[in-house]
């Protein structure tokens, strides 16, 4: 298994993804590599082909050579075309779903430090640009196969003309070392702030009806697009760069070549080399000095490794691990906070929180808006986990438990619920061990969503897409998804804020109805909600200042103020 340390790094990353590749990154190689022998093959036959015809000797089977050659080239491109087609997707594919699944596994905490908009940028284009690596590397394999190739041969042709060449090579090799330098830093800064626009125009279509509400999109369009002006610099550092490296080695490789034939000229006139030779020469000088290709495999090699890099960021994030331990078969449900401190930036959002759950009993969670009571209903289930203390369910830490476990005992609702899944059931039934349609159906009716579910076009088959719905109706569907789970412990994150008032009340007395789970944890923001549960925890400054029943409570002005303060959402 990959180290974190390893993962971080980009050049591991590439490694595995052209591991991957296997065996077609290794004919890939083959067939670039074939190719590149017969290109420095036939200036050689070419040469003894004029050589024969201008000596009046027969020289057909020579033509049949180069025309040989010249079919084999155009099939061997045609195969390495095909083969780096099929590399890159294949490689891009396994790169996607290794993410993927690293960011499904970390949980909330990458979107949380990317953000949704660059996570998915990194996952679409980046992984689309590291995925072209293997083919990089073999087409830049045969690239310095072509220069090297072409300097021995000009050394058998004649060692003076490999020495003419040899004096100018230092340069070339010099110009490709700084290009390639320059051009990984600039292609890492123009990701970059791609990253960054993605990142704002995920926000922003997330929230478009505020922004249309609001009316404020010319706004939020010049908030996407600021970093335009950077991008561009970005951009034109980038091709800057290779401009600069191109024009660089433009001057100097024509020289080289100039040399190399001048030098076979005045061997020519000394007859220690024949005519077809000097065009042997003339064409090797040229592939000895073959900058121009090289300048464009490093510049995409560069690329997928700046791309790379930002794949590694995501995976160098560390997925939480899980133990071994069971659950007691006959829990109740039993939910304890032992110290639990956790933060978020600098910010310590919960500090030291001791707290208990009784099995089979309903907390209530309040506080004003930033005390943390989102963040404790996710640690509450894992979906988070302390920066110290630990957290029990049942009597076991929830660090020791399986991840299947875990996931089996506890049930959540959010305020904003994905709904995924092809149907309306399949939504509801996400993460159920193959729930019956009778249980999805109660679960619906529970949630108050059976009516308006069967009044869709085809009912619980309706489309998830196609089935129109209010924010209401959304969070009684993510409440059905949850009373379908019917795990040991049900934490309902603000999940009855869009709803109304006599629906609110109807699910709520579904939520607290003797057996329909052991263990209910609710992040309320309302009076009528907090006063239903068996007690309530009042967070205050990331403590929890006070346990009682609402009533109890209530006397208290300071906790009066929470609910007459509106309760802002978290």
């Amino acid at each position: 298994m990959t180290s974190r340390a390893d993962a971080a790094q980009p050049s591991a990353l590439l490694n595995s993804a052209t591991r991957h590749s296997g065996s077609r990154c290794v004919v890939l190689c083959l067939v670039s590599t074939a190719a590149t022998g017969l290109g420095l093959l036939l200036p050689a036959a070419l040469g003894r082909t004029l050589d024969l015809l201008l000596a009046h000797a027969p020289a057909t089977r020579w033509v049949l050579c180069c025309a040989g050659i010249v079919l084999l080239l155009a099939l061997l491109d045609a195969c390495e075309t095909v083969l780096g087609g099929t590399v890159d997707a294949r490689t891009t594919a396994w790169l996607r779903r290794r993410l993927t699944g690293h960011v499904l596994a970390v949980g909330p905490r990458a979107a949380a430090r990317f953000g949704p908009g660059d996570l998915v940028a990194r996952l679409v284009g980046n992984a689309a640009q590291a995925g072209t690596a293997p083919t990089a590397r073999a087409a830049l394999l045969a690239a310095l196969a072509g220069p090297v190739g072409g300097m021995v041969a000009l050394g058998l042709i004649d060692p003076w003309l490999a020495a003419v060449f040899l004096v100018g090579a230092p340069v070339l090799t010099l110009l490709l070392r700084a290009f390639s330098r320059d051009t990984t830093r600039c292609v890492a800064d123009y990701q970059q702030v791609q990253g960054r626009i993605a990142g704002a125009l995920a926000e922003a279509v997330e929230g478009h009806r505020t922004i249309e509400a609001a009316g404020t999109a010319d706004r939020e369009t010049a908030r996407i697009l600021r970093p335009l002006p950077e991008l561009s610099r970005a951009g034109y550092r980038m091709w800057r760069v290779q401009g600069r490296a191109a024009g660089r080695a433009t001057a100097v490789a024509p020289l080289l070549q100039l040399g190399v034939v001048a030098v076979a000229g005045v061997l020519l006139t000394r007859h220690r080399l024949s005519v077809g030779e000097v065009l042997a020469a003339s064409r090797y000088a040229v592939l000895a000095t073959g900058v121009g290709v090289l300048v464009g495999q490093f510049a995409g090699l560069a690329r997928a490794r700046a791309a790379a890099g930002r794949l590694s960021e995501v995976l160098a994030e560390q997925a939480p691990a899980y133990g071994s331990r069971r659950l007691p078969v006959d829990g109740p449900g039993r939910v304890e906070l032992r110290g639990v401190t956790a933060r978020r930036g600098d910010r310590t959002v919960l500090d030291g929180v001791d707290l208990v759950v009784p099995g089979g009993t309903t907390l209530a969670v309040v506080g004003r808006s930033g005390t943390g009571k989102s963040l404790l209903a996710a640690l509450a289930g894992r979906l988070a986990d302390p920066d110290a203390g630990e957290i029990l369910l049942d009597g076991v830490p929830l660090r020791d438990l399986p991840h299947d476990e875990l996931r089996r005992a506890v049930g959540y609702a959010f305020e904003r619920p994905a709904l995924l899944g092809t149907t309306v059931e399949d939504a509801i039934a996400l993460g159920s061990p193959s729930p019956s349609p009778a249980r999805i159906r109660e679960a619906a009716r529970t949630a108050c969503a059976d009516d308006f579910v069967r009044r869709l076009p085809s009912g619980y088959a309706t489309r998830t897409a196609d089935a129109p719905r209010s924010g209401g109706e959304s969070q009684r569907l993510g409440l059905a998804r949850a009373f379908a789970h019917d795990g040991r412990l049900l934490i309902l994150d603000d999940a009855l804020s869009s709803l109304d008032t006599v629906t609110e009340v109807q699910i709520t007395n579904a939520v607290l109805a003797h057996g329909s789970h052991n263990t209910r944890l609710l992040i309320a923001h309302r009076a009528v909600t907090a006063a239903r549960a068996d007690a309530v925890a009042w967070l205050d400054g990331g403590r929890v200042r006070a346990v009682g029943t609402h009533g109890e409570l209530w006397r208290i002005g300071e906790y009066r103020a929470v609910f007459g303060g509106g309760g802002g959402h978290e």
